[in-house]
């Protein structure tokens, strides 16, 4: 597969239903996630890391398509993933490893919207992100992630 996104943006949430805070760069940490995100070396309660969860990204041609086809306004925070991108094939990177930056990162599932989006959005996401609501990843090797770099195949 070959392609070659950029990064258009980037939010971290601090803690649980706090608002998606923007910034310019994050540091991407193996296992851990991104620093400063609440998912950043997130456990379960036995204290197994869960890095499957560690960063979660979406299209930006997702979020306009929404906008268009269901009147939505979502920006890129509003989607509450970390990293919105642009011309990058997310549904088809399950399993695959890609660059963000400098980190390298592998998918890992589908980020299917849910009712807890749609509450804390106050809008009908589900419908409208079926199938393009994002992408759960893990972070495999650390690097810095700005706005502007390119996303590219491993």
């Amino acid at each position: 597969m070959n392609f070659e996104g950029r990064v258009e943006a980037i939010h971290l949430i601090p803690r649980r239903g706090a608002a998606p805070q923007p910034v310019e760069a994050a540091r991407a940490v193996a296992d851990q996630g991104l620093e400063g995100d609440r998912k950043f070396g997130d456990t379960a309660r036995d204290g197994t890391p869960r890095p499957f969860n560690a960063i979660t990204l979406i299209e930006a041609e997702a979020l306009e398509a929404a906008a268009a086809d269901y009147d939505l306004d979502l920006p890129p925070g509003g989607s509450r993933r970390n990293v919105t991108v642009r011309g990058v094939p997310l549904n088809h990177l399950v399993g695959r490893r890609f660059r963000l930056g400098d980190a390298l990162i592998e998918g890992y599932e589908l980020c299917e919207p849910c009712a807890h989006l749609e509450k804390l959005t106050g809008q009908p996401v589900r419908k409208a992100l079926v199938h393009r609501g994002g992408l759960r990843a893990y972070v495999v090797g650390t690097g810095e992630v700005k706005v502007g770099d390119a996303v590219r195949p491993a």
